[in-house]
């Protein structure tokens, strides 16, 4: 069985926090988001980083943290491009952003063999996670049914003050496998935390106990091979109804195989407090997080001395 690779989603367009936020600094040394995460998942045991960009920001993104990583870890790029798209199906006018976050992974489906973990660039996620998401990896290959993993985190950690985030709603068996997972785009602090469907005509509460993802998930190289699969006719509905905006989410594909039989999904907790780059007015706050986890001796000062 192969080792389990990290896969780390940096496509995004930053369109909330008004420019890449994936490449803005928060450490006292220039240090992204992603570099703590990668420190994380390197101490877990990682050894490979497939970053998933667009092309355009490709010098950009090596020159502030691809070539510094590689220094320590085996680095990859894929790409996600909206043209990427099965085989006689094109990007409607008016399409200018890619094709969400199922698409982003299968941008990396050629270089893909075994077990990985996909994280967002611009998420902090705590050291605990990578831990127990590669150790279950490492120990769990399909057997009669796909063996997935996800670190799910309560929702009252995951939310800003600062607007709405997207979070996958999440709904769990007795024994801890994952029952569902919905995806809510807008949901905002409160209290109580709350999510709309509408645009804020209506609000719907959540316990702040809720398990959300956080797009922290563990799969199998059979993920990548299913999501291709079903990616055409996620393309048939979205086309017809929405097609500037409609998204090909990775909890749209693992609902659907949990609800075929096909995947069970185990959910691991993190009682850490989620830090993230949502929107602009968001970054004091992580860089504080960050400086206070540093003097705590959670990390260097300078993580990549080599």
């Amino acid at each position: 069985m192969n080792k389990p690779v990290l896969v780390i989603m940096a496509a995004g367009m930053g369109s909330r926090y008004g420019g890449l936020k994936q490449l803005d600094p928060v450490g006292n040394h220039g240090q992204l988001i992603i570099d703590y995460s990668i420190y994380d998942a390197k101490r877990a045991g990682f050894e490979t980083v497939i970053f998933i960009i667009k092309p355009e920001i490709e010098a950009d993104f090596k020159a502030a943290i691809g070539d510094r990583v590689s220094q320590v870890m085996d680095v990859k790029y894929a790409y996600q491009l909206k043209e990427d798209l099965p085989e006689g199906y094109t990007v409607p006018a008016g399409r200018t952003k890619p094709w969400g976050t199922a698409h982003a992974a299968l941008a990396a489906r050629k270089i893909v063999d075994g077990p990985f973990a996909v994280i967002n660039a611009d998420d902090y996620y705590g050291p605990e996670a990578f831990q127990e998401i590669y150790q279950y990896l490492s120990a769990h290959p399909d057997g009669d049914v796909y063996e997935y993993v996800m670190v799910g985190y309560l929702v009252k950690n995951t939310v800003t003050e600062n607007g709405t985030v997207a979070r996958g709603v999440c709904e769990e068996t007795e024994d801890h496998y994952l029952a569902q997972v919905v995806e809510r785009t807008k949901i905002e602090k409160g209290p109580p935390p709350r999510f709309t469907e509408d645009d804020g005509a209506t609000w719907t509460q959540l316990d702040e106990n809720t398990i959300v993802s956080m797009n922290m998930w563990g799969f199998n190289r059979s993920f990548l091979d299913e999501a291709l699969a079903r990616f055409p006719a996620f393309l048939d509905k979205t086309l017809a109804e929405n097609p500037e905006k409609g998204e090909y989410f990775l909890p749209t594909v693992v609902s659907q195989l949990i609800d075929e039989g096909k995947a069970r999904v185990k959910v691991l907790r993190s009682a850490d407090k989620w830090y993230g780059v949502t929107y602009r007015e968001d970054k004091p706050t992580v860089v504080a997080a960050i400086a206070e986890k540093t003097a705590a001796g959670l990390y260097p000062d300078r993580l990549w001395e080599v």
